[in-house]
């Protein structure tokens, strides 16, 4: 892996030197076909024609290509030497002339890890399927190239496949000759050119819109899936959110879509949510639902659909120079998918997911040691590769609504509108964006800048209140407050909700006042004089990125009346917080589940339901104190069984209950109604079994030994699909046995023969919080075994194992210790793999206060 990275200043070299004029990429996939898992041919023909210029002629510089072999390179008509030029990840150029032109055929590798070209054989029916992937730097994997963001090139792509394949590129494409050509792009960036081949199934629609001139746009649509799941794809659900997303986007961009056709394929095996490739977005398939789910997984497809329409103008038509400003493209788009969600769709809850689910993951990248600010300072593309994170996307998010409360939604659109006609098809910078935005808003940009993208950390905003004699509100201040590692007290529009008890017991806001908080503490004025608050909610409304506290009298009103908030985002919110203080250890985590177990039941966000069931379940595996676990989880089954029995029969509400049910149920009765659920002996009134929910029962009769390899294999025969193959290899690997334990170890960590979705199913089921001392074994291996894994692994599942198989469940200082021992022994390790165990120490940290807070509130 270290010889596949590629530096900021060597990129930056590079693109003062090159300007690149177009490509020409030719790939041979029929050896894709006709062979089994595991037993297909590892190559495929590549050859790239690259037409670029050198503004100094005579210097040197390098292509980037990862390949087994080339078997010729030609320069500027010169036949060069494959083994005297490439070195498997670059082809040194020398003597470059003005005007140049590089041909290279290679023999490229198929992928089994989801980076470059991905082969995936469908276990239901042998057909063969192939999908690219590129971010951050892996379409040298499949052509070479220059592989950076900022050289942008028109691309022109052929594709010779089996006659009955169907191949699909960023361009239009036609088969003539047995060859598939496609139309020349506009100039993009090579991680985002697309390749999708084989015997996909096809839905097509079109797109129609009379633009402002009078001219007649038109989009041809499409949406793409495997055979096997077309039976389960609401293409017309996908196509009706596409429509409604290109007319927000039109309506607010004042830029048309600028590439043609929207295709859209949902592909097997994918490391990543979706991918923005112009006129070809790729997504993993999971977004096809093949059972019952709720509403809140419709409204994440939806949202992601819109995330990566977003990027068509954002990142695709205007590209960030190097990753650095990897949020010009990810932040914006992370706002633009709620902000377009809300605004186009029939998700008109979308600001509650954002407040409640992507803020929570930006909450904790923010307070890791790695945490950077939303501008980073990427060095290299392993850098870059973590770099996808809470903090580029949620945080960024964020960030860019608390800047449209600052400079308000018609000067920020404006702005964009702005940045895209001076920046088509170019590369921009942090500068360039503020630019506009000063023009349109009259603000200062460069210190809002220097507070909210260049600096690292979270806020923490509390309210004190002094009451008059007479009970109504003497003064409220917002007290703000930073971590010592990141001490930015930054500015925050806020607002500021009082809440009291009506008379029929409802918790409602009776005053509200918006505020520009700054410094260590902000008086609102506004609010003087007011009844006399049970609960303060600063940031209400949510239109800043900090983290909230409450007062003592506001915290014992939500212990008491949390169920009794009206508003669903205010309640959302007020959740957010509760978690926040868990996992700061200032709340014990016995006493989060016991306000889950009392008010969950009345949650009406399906969404926040089931996050509230993730934090609840999070809370008694990490941050509980080990005593407590055991009566802790009766209490948490016995609850989820409660409301299972009382939720409105066939709702989505009877849904997550029924699988929260299934992630805690440990005891005999538990399991034993999972097993009747099961087999049809029992039974809850409107509760469907389907495939997917009878997956979700057996994963804990398989981790508590109920469940044993030939039930699982059973199970795999009655469901023998690619997705029943992920659910029994996590099975499989759940079941309580050292040998079970072992073999999975073995598959992840010695072999190589497991593709990316079957190691990530592996990983899953390996270390189950009812196995802490079966697993406890492997800490030791696993720092043993991290930097070889690192360096001989690609780096996807290197990430994957050094995160997935932390030791986590080993929660005890001696595994803090060795952790230590293991940074302080290998500081020279791979920045990148150390930050990933800098990052799972921070979280055991965590987790040890956690539990040192709930055993005191136990004494």
């Amino acid at each position: 892996m270290p010889g596949e990275n590629l530096s900021r200043d060597e990129a930056r070299e590079r693109a003062a030197l090159l300007r690149v004029d177009g490509y020409d990429v030719s790939l041979d996939v029929r050896s894709a076909a006709g062979a089994a898992e595991g037993e297909g041919p590892r190559t495929f023909r590549s050859v790239t024609t690259i037409r670029f210029r050198c503004n100094e002629p005579g210097a040197s510089s390098f292509a980037d290509l990862i390949a087994p072999s080339v078997t010729a390179v030609s320069l500027n008509g010169r036949d060069l030497d494959p083994s005297e030029v490439f070195d498997g990840t670059r082809i040194v150029l020398e003597d470059l002339a003005a005007d140049n032109e590089l041909v290279v055929d290679a023999q490229c590798a198929y992928s089994r890890t989801g980076e470059g070209l991905h082969r995936f054989v469908d276990p239901e029916d042998g057909e063969v399927y192939l999908y690219t992937q590129y971010e951050p730097a892996d379409s040298r994997r499949v052509f070479a190239n220059f592989e950076q963001p900022d050289l942008k090139a028109p691309f022109r792509f052929e594709v010779r496949a089996p006659e009955e394949w169907t191949v699909w590129s960023n361009g239009t494409g036609e088969r003539a000759d047995g060859v598939w050509r496609f139309a020349e792009t506009k100039p993009i960036s090579t991680y985002i050119t697309c390749v999708v081949a084989g015997p996909y199934h096809y839905v097509t629609d079109s797109y129609e819109r009379t633009l402002e001139d009078g001219t007649r746009l038109e989009i041809p649509l499409g949406a793409l899936c495997r055979k096997g799941l077309a039976p389960h794809f609401d293409a017309d659900d996908v196509f009706l959110v596409t429509k409604q997303g290109l007319d927000f986007f039109h309506d607010h961009f004042d830029y048309p879509y600028p590439f043609g056709k929207y295709d859209q394929a949902f592909v097997p095996e994918y490391n990543l949510g979706a991918m923005e490739n112009p006129g070809l977005v790729t997504f993993r398939e999971e977004f096809i639902f093949r059972g019952k789910v709720t509403q809140a997984s419709y409204e994440g497809r939806a949202n992601v659909i819109l995330h990566e329409m977003a990027h068509m103008w954002f990142g695709d038509l205007v590209t960030m120079e190097w990753w650095d400003d990897l949020w010009l493209k990810e932040s914006f788009a992370d706002f633009m998918g709620a902000f377009s969600l809300v605004g186009a769709t029939r998700f008109t809850d979308g600001w509650i997911t954002f407040a409640n689910r992507r803020k929570a993951w930006a909450y904790r990248a923010d307070q890791l040691p790695s945490t950077h600010p939303v501008t980073a300072d990427i060095r290299d593309l392993q850098d870059a590769k973590l770099n996808f994170d809470g903090i580029t996307y949620a945080k960024g998010a964020s960030v860019l609504k608390q800047l449209v409360a600052y400079v308000g939604q018609d000067a920020f659109l404006e702005g964009a509108r702005r940045y895209f006609k001076r920046h088509a098809y170019g590369n921009t910078r942090l500068g360039d964006l503020l630019s506009v935005l000063e023009e349109t808003s009259g603000r200062d940009m460069a210190a809002w800048a220097r507070s909210w993208l260049q600096t690292a950390g979270v806020n923490s905003l509390t309210p004190q209140v002094l009451l008059s004699p007479g009970g109504r509100v003497d003064e409220l201040a917002v007290v703000q407050e930073a971590a010592e590692s990141h001490p930015e007290l930054r500015p925050h529009r806020v607002a500021v909700g009082l809440y009291r008890r009506t008379g029929e017991g409802a918790l409602e806001r009776y005053a509200r006042a918006e505020v520009d908080v700054d410094g260590p503490r902000t008086v609102v004025a506004e609010l003087a004089g007011a009844e006399a608050p049970e609960l303060v909610l600063v940031n209400d409304d949510d239109l800043t990125y900090c983290k909230t506290r409450f007062d003592e009298t506001s915290l014992a009103t939500l212990r008491e009346h949390l169920g009794a908030l009206t508003d669903p985002l205010a309640r959302a919110l007020c959740w957010s917080a509760l978690w926040n203080m868990t996992r700061d250890a200032l709340l014990p985590a016995r006493d989060f589940v016991g306000l889950v177990l009392r008010f969950a039941g009345r949650e009406s966000d399906i969404g926040v339901l089931q996050m509230l069931h993730a934090w609840a379940n999070s809370a008694l595996v990490h941050y509980a104190a080990p005593e407590w676990r055991e009566t802790g989880g009766r209490l948490l089954g016995e609850g989820a069984l409660r409301e299972l029995r009382d939720a409105a029969p066939g709702g989505e509400q009877q849904l997550a209950w029924a699988r929260f049910f299934a992630a805690v149920a440990g005891d005999e009765a538990g399991l034993r109604l999972l097993r009747g659920l099961l087999d049809g002996t029992e039974k809850v009134d409107g509760l469907d079994v389907d495939q997917e929910l009878r997956w979700a029962f057996l994963q804990p009769l398989a981790a508590h030994g109920h469940a044993d390899e030939g039930v699982l294999a059973a199970e795999l025969a009655r469901d023998d699909t690619a997705s029943g193959k992920r659910h029994q290899v996590r099975c499989l690997a759940a079941r309580p046995s050292a040998a079970v334990k072992a073999q999975a170890w073995a598959q992840v960590v010695e072999s190589d023969a497991l593709s990316n979705a079957l190691v990530e199913a592996t990983i899953a089921g390996f270390a189950q919080s009812s196995q802490r001392e079966l697993v406890a074994p492997y800490a030791e291996k696993y720092f043993a075994a991290i930097e070889r894994v690192w360096a001989e692994r690609s780096i996807q599942i290197g990430m994957d194992v050094v995160r997935g198989l932390f030791p986590s469940l080993r929660d005890s200082q001696d595994t803090l210790d060795a952790t230590d021992a293991w940074l302080s022994a290998h500081e020279a390790a791979a920045p990148a793999l150390r930050r990933l165990v800098l990052e799972a120490r921070d979280d055991l940290a965590r987790a040890l206060r956690g539990q040192a807070c709930d055993a005191a509130a136990g004494r």
